[in-house]
């Protein structure tokens, strides 16, 4: 199993946060679109490190064209040295239609359709490809030698897709590489449906599992301490009634006989009562959506739950030093 941390913070620190993973034995670097950039952060950490991979989990592809994408992929693969993995998410219509202004419909398919796009052009650029791609939501004709680049010796970079639900997670299947699993997502949701639909996007590109990788970042609730351990445990029960809250993701509390608690939790969501929608967390869901004990149990419990069908893994095991962080990170990726 390969091992990422996130880089998160300030900007100006990215390339020594980087570093530090890299030091420490951590596979992957990786950023999320959230109330800053992902892209600047990994531009730093690739000029200060030399092996650690470098992932957006996630960018938000909705917001931008298949074009962006396809430049700011190649920048990053060249620059890191073929070390960059676009990471790429949905969002929800909300925020597209609303946040940034952009048209929203169809999501699995326009993500089906832009991954395609984007490789198309990936084509164009690495291969010498005429570049005519021609789609329901994209449309790309034109290519000159003054936009194409040449620094071309790394290809195009890795693409994993984010997705929830049955039909998303076909697309990745089907057209990336990986498939980031949403951390609200419990071991049965995850081998009853999320699996079964890797494999029929698979079968779709006559690929097999091989070729293919699951990233799954799970909640850990732990700590070093007591009062960490209450703080986390807190923490990971107000995010899994935030993620609850949304009724897209209603089948996996429904998977697991909670399908009452979601309009509840969306009740509550509306009303602004995020404290109180924690509270509707109990232990029992809690222990299906997380793994919960002290850190080196709660690594035995999560290589006993996914270790046969995860490939990667951004679960935040708690450490007592940097040596007790090693001994972790050899543990999960033995």
């Amino acid at each position: 199993m390969r091992i990422d941390g996130g880089l998160m913070g300030d900007l100006s620190e990215s390339g020594r946060q980087a570093k530090r993973l890299e030091g420490l034995g951590y596979h992957g670097a990786l950023t999320a679109e959230t109330a800053h950039d992902p892209f600047f952060p990994l531009l730093l950490a690739a000029q200060e490190t030399e092996s650690i991979e470098l992932m957006t989990s996630i960018a938000v592809a909705f917001s931008r064209t298949p074009m962006n994408l396809a430049n700011i992929g190649h920048d990053l693969n060249s620059f890191s040295k073929g070390r960059f993995i676009l990471g790429l998410g949905s969002q929800i219509r909300p925020h597209i239609t609303k946040r940034f202004s952009m048209p929203w419909s169809k999501p699995a398919a326009r993500m089906r359709e832009f991954i395609l796009a984007m490789r198309a052009i990936w084509q164009a650029w690495h291969e010498g490809a005429p570049l005519k791609f021609e789609g329901e939501f994209y449309t790309h004709s034109l290519m000159t030698p003054m936009f194409t680049p040449t620094d071309t010796q790394y290809g195009a970079p890795k693409v994993f897709l984010a997705a929830v639900g049955p039909l998303m997670t076909e697309v990745a299947g089907e057209v990336a590489d990986g498939v980031i699993i949403h951390a609200f997502t419990t071991e049965k949701y995850l081998r009853e449906v999320t699996l079964p639909a890797v494999e029929r996007g698979l079968a779709k590109s006559g690929r097999s599992r091989a070729d293919f990788q699951v990233v799954y970042p799970g909640f850990v609730v732990s700590g070093t301490t007591e009062e960490a351990f209450a703080q986390t445990k807190q923490a990971v029960c107000k995010q899994i009634a935030f993620y609850g809250s949304t009724p897209a993701y209603a089948p996996v509390l429904g998977i697991e006989g909670w399908g009452e608690l979601q309009p509840e939790l969306n009740r509550l969501s509306k009303q602004g009562q995020w404290d109180e929608m924690g509270t509707l967390i109990t232990d029992e869901v809690l222990d299906k959506f997380a793994v919960v004990g002290e850190p080196d149990a709660a690594v035995d419990k999560f290589l006993s739950r996914f270790g046969d069908v995860v490939d990667r893994t951004t679960g935040s095991f708690p450490s007592r030093d940097s040596d007790h962080a090693r001994a972790i990170l050899a543990k999960l990726s033995a």
